[in-house]
């Protein structure tokens, strides 16, 4: 909502209170002000001149050269692009030294030969925006009515000598969707008076119901509807200041009559709908539920098919309009209308909201009456409206009000105790305190043995229980006067969970090894949405998707991680190593609901290490990845749990590639993307990896235990085994460990030897062994005995030979 401080000045007396402190205490009690605008945007030095003279320019022909009088004396001759620029209008001149938004300083200058002393300027140039201005002036300056004062300033004649507050509601303060209602707010706030637009009518002798006739068949949706008749209308422009006051709250000028109804939806908070009543087609209005199929064209040209979801307003055979959202073309005032029907109804919250949901029309209007109007103000905003086009539109008020009403007060009242509100507000407020809130609130009250019974105004609708009272009593004492105290229960301090704290220690050691979080979508199309999936399930697709590219939810991270990574490359950052914790969605039929499983993955690509100064460069391969995530594991105390295992994955390389194994189960897999894969995405040598990490950070782990430093010597045997070439090296190993018992304590691979010295279909692994024994000195015969165990297991499982 947008709020102008000097229209606000009209219903409370601001004096003492500026724009931005009024912004700061309406903060403070509980409504967020999230900017006060200064309309002017630092312009200064632009007058009111009248055209005396325009002649074309000699050496342009899109140029006027006018001569125009700014009311210092003898007139100015002025250069002007304006294509609607003519003798005898009233325009705003920004005057030589003047400045307009955005620090714009005007200067005497040449155009095209001719000197010009000034500008003539449009709305545009005076920093209202292009949407607000009226259409006559969108392509062109403004032209003032015919009595403004020459020389009189035009920035203040256009109210850009005014701040806008805007307020960002919360959906239960539809009160403050008008000017009263943020009056009210104001009063409140300032402890002062709330003064109220008068709205007296002079009616004609004529009655309305020789003119019209309402029937309302759908009640429940519209309880309330009510009319009047304006006859002998002059359609033009509406004052001014009010077409000020419509661009100040962000809505464009049309023309009196409507600019009127506008008005009033900002003033009242009540949206109103002018009908021109001799082309409604007929001498009565039937609000019902629209016919399934039925159609209307709506003032936006668009022909509109209805339900009976709808509301609409009909001349008792077609619909005139959609009832609170927009009206129909057929009955749109234009510039010959004579005479007007307008519209004040109370329509319902959900009927409304339904017909902009299926139309998608939101509109100010929409917005109120989905959020809910004042009944009370339905026909005081009616009579206003018909008082302010009498007035500045030369109509005239037919006699009596046409209505249907259906509509019964239901009178809320809240009772609730002083000590109630000083328990939950931890306050010792007297009752005389809470008594002055209340009347600065203009809320009926009375009071007996400190319980106060709070009648609540219809402005109100979020007011209904005592929590509401005493949110009025804490937010207008002050929130900032309300005392610090700590909850009175037993508390337990917050801590992470043992996978909470996991998946932080997990962050911060890929963080540390270089890789950078990425936060990807959820959504993907339905091709990469199995891609890389450590588990088989049906694809999930949205039922309203934003788009073919956004609809399946995924099963895997790394396909928007390669995303990522292509789009670095493409702008030139070649070395990217990114990871990310995000969830995969998993089902067994479109009926269920998925699963939801947390995963890790990470995608490396291009330069691991790179020390320009040294030479040094380091390419990521496949150790490289593998490394970190035999730290990753190391980490969480799962070293001994980890079995990696050559394998073939589709979209990954058939040969580096392998998947991981926690306690014999597959939890992951890591490898280089397929070359095709790569050429898709447009990478070089990529490499990826996915863990279910749910899986990994449950599995519960034997604390770390330490062990005394050795002091005994250890001994080292080297040994060089010929085996066939499909031999895994791994289960070599475990062999080896198997076979070594207590005195073999570490053993490690060194060397992968395949070549001519070797017979076809061998290749030679080479193993570093280290035995000792903590208490004592192993002796060579000791270790030659465990040390032969060991070759004799390895012979007989793998037809292991040493090599000479």
């Amino acid at each position: 909502m947008f709020v102008s401080y000097k229209w606000l000045q009209e219903y409370v007396d601001l004096t003492g209170v500026t724009a931005k402190e009024l912004a700061d205490r309406i903060t403070k009690s509980g409504i967020e002000v999230e900017s006060v605008e200064v309309l002017n945007k630092g312009a200064k030095g632009v007058v009111i001149g009248h055209v005396v003279e325009r002649d074309q320019h000699p050496n342009a022909d899109k140029l006027s050269k006018c001569l125009v009088d700014v009311g210092e004396g003898e007139p100015v001759q002025i250069i002007c692009g304006a294509p609607n620029v003519a003798k005898g209008q009233k325009v705003a001149v920004a005057k030589v030294g003047a400045v307009l938004p955005g620090n714009f300083k005007i200067k005497r200058a040449k155009l095209r030969g001719e000197e010009s002393n000034g500008m003539i300027c449009s709305l545009q140039e005076l920093g209202i925006e292009p949407k607000l201005v009226p259409k006559e002036y969108a392509d062109g300056i403004f032209v003032f009515p015919s009595d403004a004062p020459v020389g009189a300033d035009a920035l203040e004649l256009l109210h850009l000598d005014d701040e806008v507050l805007e307020l960002g509601l919360t959906p239960n303060r539809a009160d403050c969707l008008s000017m009263i209602g943020v009056a009210y707010e104001v009063a409140a706030i300032l402890g002062r008076s709330v003064k109220l637009p008068e709205r007296g009518v002079h009616e004609n002798h004529e009655d309305v119901h020789h003119y019209i006739s309402v029937r309302v068949d759908a009640q429940e949706d519209n309880p309330l509807y009510a009319g009047r008749i304006v006859k002998n209308v002059k359609i033009g422009p509406s004052p001014l200041w009010m077409q000020a006051r419509l661009m100040a709250a962000g809505i464009r000028p049309h023309n009196n009559v409507v600019d009127i109804t506008n008005y009033i939806l900002l003033e009242y908070g009540q949206p109103l709908h002018a009908f021109d009543y001799d082309r409604l087609g007929s001498k009565e209005i039937v609000v019902r539920r629209a016919k399934a199929g039925e159609t209307m064209v709506t003032l936006d040209d668009v022909k509109r098919t209805l339900t009976d979801d709808h509301l609409v307003i009909t001349n008792g055979s077609e619909p005139v309009a959609l009832a609170g959202v927009m009206g129909g073309a057929n009955s749109e005032v234009q510039n010959n209308t004579k005479t007007v029907f307008i519209e004040s109804a109370y329509f319902t919250s959900p009927i409304i909201r339904q017909a902009v949901k299926d139309h998608g029309l939101r509109s100010e209007a929409s917005t109120r009456f989905e959020k809910g109007i004042d009944p009370a103000r339905t026909k005081e905003a009616l009579d206003r409206a018909a008082a302010l086009m009498a007035e500045y539109a030369g109509g005239e008020v037919v006699g009596g009000v046409v209505e249907a009403n259906t509509w019964q007060p239901k009178e809320v009242t809240v009772t609730i105790t002083l000590d109630r509100i000083n328990q939950v507000l931890g306050t010792a407020i007297t009752k005389e305190e809470v008594a002055h809130i209340l009347t600065n609130l203009q809320f009926a009250f009375t009071e007996d043995n400190q319980t106060f019974t709070v009648t609540v105004p219809s402005r109100r609708r979020d007011i209904a229980i005592e929590e509401d009272i005493i949110e009025e009593v804490a937010r207008l004492y002050g929130y900032d006067n309300l005392p610090a105290t700590l909850p009175v229960a037993e508390a337990t301090p917050g801590k992470l969970t043992a996978y909470q704290a996991k998946r932080r220690k997990v962050r911060r050691y890929l963080e540390d090894a270089g890789l950078f979080q990425a936060i990807t979508y959820s959504l993907t199309n339905e091709a990469k949405a199995t891609m890389f999936a450590l588990e088989a399930a049906a694809p999930i697709r949205l039922a309203l998707p934003m788009s073919e590219e956004r609809s399946v939810l995924r099963q895997s991270l790394v396909p928007h991680l390669l995303e990522a990574a292509s789009y670095n490359r493409a702008r030139q950052v070649e070395n990217v190593s990114l990871y990310e914790i995000g969830s995969v969605y998993l089902t067994n039929s479109e009926s269920e609901l998925p699963n939801e499983k947390e995963r890790l993955a990470g995608v490396m690509t291009g330069a691991w290490h790179v020390h320009l100064w040294q030479g040094e460069k380091k390419a990521v391969d496949f150790y490289v990845i593998k490394g970190i995530l035999d730290g990753l594991f190391a980490l969480l105390g799962l070293e001994n749990h980890i079995e990696y295992k050559q394998t073939k994955r589709e979209h990954l390389h058939p040969g580096r590639t392998a998947e991981i194994l926690l306690n014999g189960k597959t939890v992951g897999f890591v490898g280089q993307l397929h070359p095709i894969v790569q050429k898709d995405f447009d990478l070089k040598e990529t490499y990826v990896f996915e863990l279910a990490l749910s899986d990994v950070l449950h599995v519960e782990v034997e604390e770390i235990r330490y062990t005394a430093i050795p002091r005994f010597p250890s001994i080292i045997r080297d040994i060089a085994l010929v085996v066939d070439e499909q031999t895994v090296a791994g289960e070599v190993q475990k062999a080896i460990i198997a076979a070594g018992g207590q005195l073999l304590k570490d053993v490690a691979i060194f060397d992968v030897y395949k070549g001519d010295r070797l017979p076809e279909g061998k290749k030679s692994i080479a193993f570093s062994l280290r035995y000792f024994d903590p208490e004592r000195t192993l002796t060579d015969e000791e270790v030659t005995a465990v040390h032969e165990q060991v070759i004799k297991a390895v012979e007989q499982q793998f037809g292991a030979t040493l090599r000479g």
